[in-house]
């Protein structure tokens, strides 16, 4: 089974005109590809904000303790980030989309 070859824009040359003096929007698989990106980044943004709360939190329990529940908690945050991406989010990969397609449109 073969893998599937990246993403990848369109090459500069006589197509490296914008998008929008065109009148045209990026390829679909431009769009995609922010999309993807828009919601790895909101992703990323959660799982530091949820690593904060965990910030100082020692003593017995599942959220305390030594080495190992470090570890856990890791873990436990790119879920939880993970978690909230995947049911939408807070709004932040919405604002990263449209400003990657707005930099796609107006590439020189």
């Amino acid at each position: 089974m073969s893998t599937p070859s990246p993403i990848t824009l369109p090459a500069a040359g006589p197509a490296s005109v914008p998008y929008a003096a065109l009148g045209a929007r990026p390829p679909i698989d431009a769009r995609a590809r922010a999309r993807e990106q828009a919601i790895e980044f909101e992703t990323v943004f959660l799982n530091n904000m949820f690593s904060q709360m965990f910030t100082g939190t020692d003593g017995d329990g599942p959220f305390g303790g030594g080495g190992k529940a470090g570890v856990w908690r890791s873990f436990l945050t790119d879920e939880y980030a993970k978690s909230f991406s995947r049911a939408g989010g807070i709004g932040i990969a919405d604002h990263v989309y449209r400003s990657l397609l707005a930099q796609q449109e107006a590439r020189p």
